[in-house]
């Protein structure tokens, strides 16, 4: 008996046609492709059409350039390795004036997009002037020595947020700034929009490419975004290898873990926090036979169920699947949907993709 990571390709390839509504998508696939494998996603999305990829480690994105080798690739982290980036044909963020100025000869040849910080504070030039300064100043250095300025990107760090006013503040900031750099340049490349900002807008004019991560692997990215919006192909389920009774009083698992306010039945099930399952998680349910159960208690490698007598050992236990999501956890505060995803241990689960 193993714990299972499933994944159902059709659904994902549905999920895919259905959030990106024939726009143009750079497909997000770091950290492993949010632990559905890299070359899964990569491969699936090729199948689907799209032609673009984002990642923020180089080691991703020569793996990328393996699996697509005329695919655009696009580094979101800054890297120093420049010979690297030029041997796989990889185009990299350029974060900040100071660091074009600190690189500008290793630069040369570099395929480079400007990045606008905007109100995430995260990475990128402070304002549109500096921006301009790279263009002129590249735009005076011999032909031989001169960078490749072929795109110009942002990232809305409030477009999930609703009860605020920053997602507007950050969007019109980047929307007249970027009015003023393609007056002045032109970019193959202009993207802003995460899964959030494109499910609330569309593809805004101008921009050639939506970056999508969350949504093209099942999530809602906001709450109020309906349920059939979005498809889960990914079923992380385990399996009850026995249940035991309880009287009232009576405790089970490490250091009192739970102990029985009445006579009770517990179901002790093969998965714990040492395959990825979050402790905020094991404060809610699962599914078994079709009907939901609390979760009592979370061990490196077993949960202990509360449940009735129906249940029995070698049921299948979900704890997440197509009637219990994982984006419904998210909005209950268990953690991002991406943390639930990327917690989960691939070394301990076992993985299966099914058509």
């Amino acid at each position: 008996m193993t714990a299972t990571l499933t994944v159902n390709k059709s659904i994902f390839k549905e999920n895919i046609k259905q959030v990106t509504r024939g726009a143009a998508v750079m497909a997000v696939v770091k950290n492993n492709a949010y632990n559905f494998g890299l070359d899964f996603a990569v491969n699936t999305f090729l199948e689907e059409g799209i032609q673009t990829f984002s990642t923020t480690s180089l080691h991703e994105a020569i793996q990328i350039r393996r699996l697509a080798p005329t695919s655009m690739i696009f580094l979101m982290n800054p890297s120093v390795e420049f010979e690297t980036l030029r041997e796989y044909d990889i185009q990299m963020t350029l974060p900040s004036l100071s660091f074009y100025h600190q690189y500008q000869n290793e630069l040369a040849g570099i395929n480079v997009h400007l990045e606008y910080e905007n109100l995430l504070h995260r990475s990128g030039f402070k304002t549109f002037e500096e921006m301009k300064q790279v263009i002129q100043e590249n735009s005076q250095l011999p032909k031989e020595r001169k960078l490749n300025i072929t795109g110009i990107w942002t990232h809305f760090g409030y477009a999930d947020e609703f009860d605020v006013t920053e997602y507007e503040q950050e969007k019109q900031a980047w929307l007249l700034g970027l009015q003023e750099m393609i007056g002045i340049h032109s970019f193959q490349y202009i993207h802003a929009q995460n899964s959030a900002s494109f499910m609330r807008d569309d593809l805004f004019e101008q921009h050639t490419h939506a970056r999508l991560g969350i949504v093209l692997y099942g999530c809602r990215p906001y709450s109020s975004l309906p349920e059939t919006a979005v498809k889960q192909s990914l079923t992380l389920s385990a399996t009850v290898i026995q249940c035991r009774n309880l009287k009232q009083g009576e405790s089970a698992g490490y250091s009192f873990a739970y102990t029985a306010k009445t006579d009770t039945t517990v179901a002790v099930v093969d998965i714990g926090y040492g395959d990825g399952v979050l402790r905020t998680r094991s404060q809610h349910d699962c599914l078994i036979n079709g009907k939901r159960y609390p979760i009592r208690a979370l061990m490196m490698s077993h949960l202990l169920v509360e449940v009735d007598k129906s249940v029995k050992s070698q049921d299948k236990v979900i704890l997440y699947g197509e009637d219990i999501r994982i984006d419904e956890y998210t909005f209950k505060g268990v953690g991002a949907n991406s943390e639930q995803i990327s917690a989960l241990n691939h070394c301990s689960l076992e993985r299966k993709m099914i058509e």
